[in-house]
């Protein structure tokens, strides 16, 4: 203060202006009231921009012992980091406070806090936190000392996803990462978490996906999902919710690199899908409802994983394959989303008929699904005509 008083009086100056102060007229009010030895409550909410204010005003242990910073850092040390809904918290509110909050290092130490308690072992939690997906029967009807009990012993490894979903895509993207780098976090509950975000944050129809408003924020949130899903394909993620990504990448335009990525992960579990996930709306200039080509190349990719298989074991016959149920649902899929595509009339034959032979014969012990798709295409056209 004696600093900005002495350059205003060299100015001519009757006012000190402090327009880059951090944490506004609030902050400054908690600094003055700490040099005045007045009480001064600290909370998650205030003590980032606290910390900000008192880093811009000098209050240093060289200036004075016990000075505020120091008294902030005991209290975040103490208490804000090892509470966890107070991190999350904290980590929201430093967003308005960078680049002041990053450079103190309550931005990394934030998040470090978050992605330890998130490895933590299930059993030994004894915080609270907010989970609503999945409450049991049991939680609704015993007494209140068997429910505490209960729900000590049977904390889900997912108990964390709900609370972090608040946070913006940037931060979001960060406790992630600091999250997978642990190694401790199972591949499934890591989807489990994206797929909770991404529901909690991607609109469900088609207009407010490809809105001027929101198209660049689902944009970079598809693209970070997709950056964050396990290495494992196998795991972590079902077909559908993969596939609903999808649509967004298409539909928001995502970089290449990304489509074919999760279009890879989609494959290798296409057996899981319904012929609803599959129609991806087309995006412009083409003219077809729907994205014929991407499912082309899913199938295409489907049908090389199988066949890859097939050479890893030349000697299965026919009717071990006959009996593998995955390639019998893959091909009652794709007989049923051409069955649904059959009736866009701007489908060419070429598309259809390409579509319709990528799947193995083996895939059709039966062809009437395939008759009914071309039944439907010759109709739809034969009225037209």
């Amino acid at each position: 203060m004696q600093k900005l008083v002495l350059k205003a009086s060299e100015d001519n100056c009757d006012e000190i202006n402090m327009v880059d102060f951090p944490g506004g007229p609030n902050a400054f009010e908690i600094c003055a009231k700490f040099c005045y030895g007045m009480a001064v409550t600290l909370n998650a909410y205030n003590v980032v921009a606290a910390r900000c204010a008192a880093e811009y005003l000098e209050m240093t242990e060289d200036v004075d012992r016990g000075n505020l910073i120091f008294k902030i850092e005991v209290f975040l040390n103490s208490s804000i980091f090892h509470s966890w809904k107070d991190s999350i918290i904290v980590l929201r509110t430093a967003k308005s406070l960078l680049p002041w909050s990053e450079n103190l290092k309550i931005v990394g130490r934030c998040i470090d806090s978050i992605a330890s308690k998130t490895s933590v072992d299930p059993a030994n939690i004894t915080w609270s936190y907010t989970y609503n997906r999945k409450l049991s029967v049991q939680d609704k009807i015993v007494g209140d000392s068997m429910k505490l009990r209960e729900k000590i012993e049977s904390v889900p490894k997912d108990w964390w996803v709900e609370d972090i979903c608040e946070l913006e895509i940037d931060l979001y993207k960060r406790v992630m990462t600091a999250v997978k780098s642990k190694g401790r976090m199972d591949g499934a509950v890591i989807g489990e978490a994206l797929k909770t975000y991404a529901v909690r944050w991607l609109p469900d129809s088609v207009d407010a996906l490809v809105s001027g408003v929101h198209s660049w924020r689902n944009k970079l949130l598809v693209e970070t999902i997709a950056c964050l899903l396990p290495s494992d394909n196998d795991v972590g993620c079902s077909c559908s919710f993969l596939l609903k990504l999808l649509k967004v990448a298409v539909l928001a335009g995502i970089d290449d690199s990304s489509k074919e990525d999760l279009v890879k992960r989609i494959s290798l579990k296409l057996h899981e899908a319904s012929v609803k996930d599959l129609l991806i709306p087309a995006r412009s200039p083409q003219t077809t409802l729907y994205d014929v080509g991407m499912v082309q190349s899913i199938v295409n990719q489907y049908m090389t994983h199988e066949q890859r298989s097939q050479d890893v074991e030349p000697g299965k016959s026919a009717g071990f394959v006959l009996g593998h149920g995955s390639l019998l649902r893959v091909g009652k899929l794709i007989d049923g989303y051409l069955g649904e595509i059959a009736h866009d009339l701007n489908l060419s034959l070429t598309s259809f008929i390409d579509l319709s032979c990528s799947v193995s014969e083996l895939a059709r012990p039966v062809h009437d699904g395939l008759y009914k798709a071309i039944d439907i295409y010759l109709k739809c056209r034969s009225i037209q005509a």
